[in-house]
């Protein structure tokens, strides 16, 4: 891997935007990765696959405060900007972009920005509120970047949704692309919150692999009713003592309404706490 001894780090906004037009003059292409930081192999992929498609990429690392409830892990979400920054040196980052909350959120904030009818499921179902956060910052990170192309982990699958609905009716000329989960080899999705599991709790949190598997099989062999689908999805998961089952779902993959039978691309989506840490999950079936 080329390490980009160049790579910029920058905390203000002006200063970002003087760059911009500076790549956006020499004709560059932009790819645009934004992160909350804490970086693993699924955050280095997006960066991989921003250098393949665009001539210059930008990362962001930004814990938004904003799209944390008031009993979440904010406070204590892991951070390690000497870490990330390291790694994405490594990848051949172009700009690291890390502002303080004062520079997104400024003295008198009051701005918001709300997509409506893919919000109120999965998710943001129990987390009120935490979208309006996600789409907020996203779409100013989108105004301050001005990307070509921005990149997103399929592991948060309504995430992805949410913004490129957002990008859509926003106008915002940028291409949002979805990346595939990248996995531990025993199946557990990448995560930042992986670092909070006991010994215990990662073991037993592999039923989230498999019960995904197993709605991949019962497809193939035929099943299509989304309630037994979903009934033997739960009984996986439940037999693991630590675990606690906040959803399982099939929602249609472009609109994530519920849907009583497999047919089209269905997302199977999970979210499960293993003590305090909630993990989600999914896989798209094509029906």
């Amino acid at each position: 891997m080329k390490t980009n001894t160049e790579m910029k780090v920058i905390e203000e906004i002006k200063q970002l935007r003087a760059v911009i037009n500076q790549v956006r003059g020499l004709g560059s292409s932009i790819g645009f990765v934004p992160t909350m930081g804490y970086l693993h192999a699924g955050h280095l992929s997006l960066v991989k696959q921003a250098k393949a498609d665009n001539d210059y990429v930008v990362v962001s690392i930004f814990v938004n405060p904003t799209q944390f409830g008031p009993n979440e892990d904010f406070a204590v979400y892991p951070r390690d900007i000497d870490r990330d920054s390291g790694l994405l040196a490594e990848c051949g980052v172009d700009l690291l972009f890390v502002p303080p909350a004062s520079e997104i959120y400024p003295d008198g904030y009051n701005t918001y920005v709300e997509t409506y009818g893919i919000t109120e499921t999965l998710c943001g179902a129990s987390r009120p509120g935490h979208f309006r956060g996600v789409t907020t910052v996203v779409s100013k990170l989108f105004n301050i970047v001005q990307p070509d192309r921005a990149y997103f982990g399929q592991k948060d699958a309504q995430q992805y949704a949410v913004i490129r609905r957002m990008a859509a009716d926003l106008n915002f000329p940028i291409e949002v692309i979805s990346c595939p989960i990248v996995r531990e080899p025993d199946g557990l999705a990448l995560s930042s919150r992986n670092t909070y599991l006991s010994v215990d709790e990662r073991e037993q949190a592999l039923a989230l692999y498999e019960a995904l598997k197993l709605a991949e099989s019962l497809v193939a062999s035929g099943e299509r009713d989304s309630a037994v689908i979903r009934q033997q999805l739960y009984d996986t998961i439940a037999r693991r003592k630590l675990a606690r089952i906040e959803y399982i779902e099939l929602v249609d993959a472009a609109s994530l309404r519920p849907v009583a039978a497999v047919s089209g691309d269905v997302l199977v989506a999970l979210a499960v706490h293993f003590g305090k840490t909630r993990l989600i999950d999914n896989t798209v079936i094509r029906g």
